[in-house]
């Protein structure tokens, strides 16, 4: 039984995190409008430039920025994934203190890492603020 748990649960992980992928993934043209493949490489260059990429590292509208917002995404995304299966372990302990115990441990740790993923964003854009001029 408990095998047929973890491959349940394994695969509503894995759904899930297909499931955001897919529907967070943002849609492309497939060829750019300044894409001319018989340039060689400068064209190649040119069809994966889509006009939208950042330039700078800092910043607003930065590299720096576009990781982190990705990062802080991903991080809240897996949170919210563990606290639902923290949930159903509780659910499904059946009144066993060990399991509830680990399951309560799920919880906690989870939101222990969502607390410290949004202190971590937010020390990072006020020691960004701090050294880059305004």
């Amino acid at each position: 039984m408990k095998k047929i748990t973890k491959n349940v649960l394994g695969s509503l992980i894995v759904g899930s995190v297909l499931a955001l992928v897919a529907v967070f993934t943002p849609l492309t043209p497939a060829v750019s409008a300044a894409c001319d493949p018989s340039a060689g490489v400068a064209g190649g260059v040119e069809c994966g430039n889509t006009g939208n990429t950042p330039t700078t590292l800092f910043g607003d509208e930065s590299i720096f920025t576009t990781v982190v917002n990705v990062l802080l995404f991903v991080i809240g995304a897996i949170s919210v994934i563990m606290l639902i299966i923290g949930g159903i372990r509780y659910v499904v302990s059946a009144g066993n203190s060990t399991a509830v115990t680990g399951a309560k441990n799920t919880i906690m740790y989870a939101l222990i890492g969502l607390v410290v993923a949004f202190l971590a964003y937010a020390i990072v854009n006020w020691v960004l603020g701090a050294i880059t001029p305004a």
